[in-house]
């Protein structure tokens, strides 16, 4: 313990360097204003700032990525809550209560414990990189296909009844971003799959178009006949974005569950925070006394996802910077961004780069605390923003939305796919299919199918593989449990609901 504070205070001395701290601060500010814009994100951002990488040194360069990153988590929980639009696809779940909440008038208490449960999720983060490194890293070796294919089945089957309404709803929209998963190139056989002869389609469906497509453009089009701004919506102030005592009370438990989720899945290499966020918000439903309110402005369905969020990305660095295993799109940038460098990732990084690991960690504590005290007064800016008139609000965001993506790979084919899928999402709202399983399918599917495959491979078919292995069986277990939980809830529903409709709705059946 003693050796872990020396090493955190020579981290400090290296982020607080001036020229290090100025990247830092860049990459913050330029994150967390990116993640506020509709239709922009991390990934966009980083992309777009990766060759800059090449001009300066190795510490500001990944200290500004990874300030980007983390910076666009706070800004694009304010987008999700304020305007329904998740720059980022953590964000998703926060849709689900945070923009409610703000439809309620109480946008900005949903602020207030966003910023709190994602300050306190990095700071359990950080704790974790400093002092379980080693532990987590040996966790993370006995991760094999066998276990990454069960974990992802867990998260899927856990997203897939998550979300409100019919639990068969949910996981037909699970299927069906499963669907638009595998579309694109075989990563084992390398033959196309699902193109229809579109060369723009062998890379795969773009992430970020069938995020903007779902939650954006189909939120455009079902509101599209709106022409007035709720009340509620207006005079926002900055002290409104302090909870209540009893609203703190309420998100205090999540918001540590939610931390805890984030941080056992930060460990895990090759699963990303959209998982966490998924699994943090299904874990409060099923506990909560009265499900119902979720997705109608519970304060849980905001705290617990941030929290797992935010302590997923500060601990998704160490099988990232450890094992060379990023958790998703953008982790694989910042990899990319260490190779270019010079750096190779893996377990001796800590010890050859010691400047670049601590002075790392170190950034995490400063980068939040600048961004707590830079979104607090500015509050009241992102509130108002609710105020312009919905005819000019919403077409810029369109603006936004399509720049975003297509400065991604300058492509108006993934502008077309935006179009395409908000369409598709417009045509699932209107039915009360939920929108955000398909996201989860669409992110986890891959991994399922290419772990799969790798475990079959190495078991030479043997199915009793994901049983023998023990924390593949643990796993599996939950999926059965998850499932039978299902099952005894719909039989329940369908014992009650004879006693809970009038006689004359059954004649008229």
């Amino acid at each position: 313990m003693y050796q872990s504070m020396m090493d955190l205070w020579y981290g400090f001395g290296i982020a607080l360097q001036p020229s290090n701290f100025m990247w830092s601060v860049f990459g913050v500010l330029i994150g967390n204003l990116i993640g506020v814009l509709p239709g922009m994100g991390a990934l966009t951002t980083i992309s777009m700032l990766l060759p800059l990488t090449y001009v300066i040194a190795p510490v500001p360069a990944i200290l500004m990525l990874a300030g980007i990153f983390y910076g666009s988590q706070y800004g694009g929980a304010i987008g999700a809550i304020l305007l329904n639009l998740p720059s980022h696809p953590p964000h998703a779940v926060t849709c689900l209560d945070g923009y409610p909440m703000t439809k309620a008038g109480r946008g900005g208490a949903a602020l207030g414990i966003t910023m709190m449960s994602s300050f306190f999720a990095a700071s359990v983060g950080i704790i974790v990189m400093i002092f379980l490194s080693p532990l987590l890293v040996e966790i993370a070796f006995k991760f094999g296909p066998t276990e990454i294919c069960s974990i992802m089945l867990l998260g899927l089957l856990a997203g897939a009844t998550m979300s409100r309404g019919s639990p068969l709803k949910g996981v037909a929209m699970t299927i069906f971003g499963l669907l638009c998963g595998v579309v694109g190139t075989d990563v084992i056989s390398g033959t196309t799959r699902y193109t229809f002869d579109l060369p723009e389609l062998a890379d795969g469906v773009e992430l970020g178009a069938l995020c903007m497509g779902l939650f954006g453009i189909a939120d455009f089009l079902v509101s599209v006949n709106r022409t007035t701004v709720k009340a509620s919506d207006a005079k926002v102030s900055m002290k409104d974005m302090r909870p209540t005592r009893a609203e703190m009370k309420q998100a205090f438990w999540p918001m540590v569950r939610g931390t805890m989720v984030g941080t056992l899945f930060g460990a895990m290499p090759g699963t990303g925070p959209t998982i966490t966020t998924f699994i943090a918000y299904a874990l409060e439903r099923k506990i909560a006394k009265d499900p119902s309110r979720f997705g109608k402005g519970a304060i849980e369905g905001v705290a617990a996802p941030e929290a797992s969020s935010h302590s997923k990305t500060q601990v998704d660095f160490i099988p990232t910077m450890s094992l060379g295993i990023p958790g998703d799109a953008v982790m694989a940038l910042i990899l990319g961004a260490l190779i270019i460098k010079g750096i190779q990732p893996g377990p001796q990084l800590i010890t050859e780069h010691p400047d670049l690991f601590w002075g790392l960690i170190a950034s995490f504590w400063i980068g939040n605390v600048l961004l707590v005290i830079m979104n607090v007064p500015m509050i009241g800016v992102w509130v108002r923003m609710l105020q312009v008139p919905y005819k000019y609000l919403y077409p810029a965001a369109l603006f936004f939305i399509c720049v975003g993506v297509y400065s991604t790979k300058n492509s108006l084919f993934d502008v077309g796919e935006v179009a395409i899928f908000g369409v598709i999402g417009a045509v699932f709202l209107s039915l009360d299919f939920p929108v955000s399983p398909i996201v989860l399918g669409f992110v986890l599917g891959p991994m399922l199918e290419e772990n799969f495959r790798r475990a079959m491979l190495l078991s030479r078919g043997d199915l009793m593989v994901f049983l023998n292995r023990p924390i593949s069986a643990w796993f599996i277990g939950a999926c059965s449990l998850l499932i039978i939980a299902q099952l005894v809830a719909y039989g329940r529903k369908i014992r009650l609901a004879p006693k809970l409709r009038e006689p004359a709705e059954l004649i008229a059946e």
